[in-house]
């Protein structure tokens, strides 16, 4: 049973990847999501990917990839009566989750305050860019501008061609994730003891936060980071290598790793030359032994090396494209993702990834494909409790 969060509701106010990919985990988990969205075309992912085509439908492949398991509706909220017909919704849902900037909702007068006189015990996940208070609260906030800023570009490419983007929106993902990891856990809360939480969501920090391990470096030792290409900072030989066929990245940080990784090249000298022969020392000389261990790795492919390496415990793995990861046995096998028929707008299966985690030896995979814009009106406000129904009667 992967539904962990079943019989839980689940408002979308959200739009593009990091509210939208905070509101798929939970949707993963069993929740009814329900996407809010406005009448005029919706989350503007709808209209973002690499196909026309589905753009055009309102189904852009940026949208098909974080909104399966979710129900969709239309409102307008500067309308009155769609304003009415949210709060009933509202009355139903145990969360709420928007990425608008810091006050928008307050403006429409449905920010937390208002929402908890409807639904004491919300628990309300608000993301932004910069957090709800500080002097940069109303700046707009895009992955790449939290990516300069965090300090994540400083430190990646090479001396030669930082500072470099990281090739997907990695600081709009970890916001979704910190949401929906802060909502599940405020969800306990209420469960337990009924009452609400307001979650101030800021993608700076997330970002930050995950830079632990630089930001340590520089807080606690001094060490302003530098950006190393594909080398490891705490150890050697750790990074990428150029085999006969591929690159392979290597990581053998622990002593008795490099001593295997010696031999298992047939250089077992390499082991006890002084420069070499510690941590330390191997990394004040990387760069040689670097040349030393590509040039035994020319006589192989990367597969090849790969299932050697890991055979004998020292860890490798091939630099795969993205075409040849999914087509992976190991990620075959553990069902990474999942297939919809007779989704709309597309002439073809929709394959989409799910969450990165098994509950119970099973993968939690979303029930429906990616709405369409609106097409759960009918069904989501037929569907809602009586005390709600009520109001909309009156």
């Amino acid at each position: 049973m992967t539904e962990l969060l079943s019989g839980i509701r689940v408002l979308d106010l959200t739009n593009v990847l990091a509210g939208p990919y905070c509101a798929y985990q939970l949707a993963l988990l069993g929740a009814d999501v329900i996407k809010v969205e406005a009448p005029q075309g919706g989350d503007l992912a709808r209209q973002l990917g690499g196909s026309p085509e589905l753009n055009g439908a309102g189904m852009g492949t940026s949208f098909l990839a974080q909104n399966a398991g979710k129900r969709s509706v239309v409102l307008d909220l500067k309308k009155p009566a769609d304003r009415e017909r949210f709060l009933d919704l509202v009355a139903s849902a145990d969360a709420l989750v928007e990425n608008f900037r810091p006050g928008v909702m307050d403006r429409l007068g449905l920010g937390h305050e208002a929402l908890k006189v409807v639904r004491p015990g919300l628990v309300y996940c608000a993301i932004s860019g910069f957090g709800q208070t500080g002097p940069m609260r109303d700046n707009p906030a895009y992955d790449q501008i939290i990516q300069g800023l965090s300090g994540i570009m400083s430190i990646t490419g090479t001396p030669e061609t930082a500072p470099l983007r990281v090739g997907y929106p990695v600081a709009d993902t970890l916001g979704g994730l910190v949401g929906a990891f802060a909502v599940a856990a405020a969800l306990v809360r209420q469960r337990t003891g009924g009452e609400g939480a307001f979650l101030d969501v800021s993608m700076l920090e997330c970002t930050l936060s995950a830079l632990g391990w630089p930001v340590s470096n520089y807080l606690t030792a001094g060490v302003d980071p530098r950006p190393m290409g594909n080398e490891n900072m705490t150890a050697a030989p750790s990074g990428a290598f150029r085999t006969g066929d591929g690159l392979l990245n290597i990581a053998a940080n622990k002593q008795e790793q490099f001593v295997a990784l010696c031999r298992l090249i047939d250089r077992p000298e390499l082991a006890g030359d002084a420069r070499f022969a510690e941590r330390e020392t191997r990394k004040r000389n990387r760069a040689a032994l670097k040349v030393e261990i590509e040039r035994a790795l020319a006589n192989a492919s990367a597969a090849t090396w790969e299932e050697t390496f890991n055979r004998a415990g020292v860890p490798a793995g091939r630099v795969l494209t993205i075409p040849q990861v999914l087509a992976e046995p190991q990620v075959l096998e553990r069902q990474v993702t999942a297939n919809f028929h007779g989704v709309a707008g597309m002439d073809r299966p929709l394959t989409v990834l799910r969450g990165g985690f098994m509950v119970d030896g099973a993968p939690p995979l979303p029930t429906r494909p990616p709405p369409a814009l609106g097409a759960h009106m009918d069904e989501v406000f037929a569907d809602l409790p009586p005390r709600a129904k009520a109001k909309v009667r009156a």
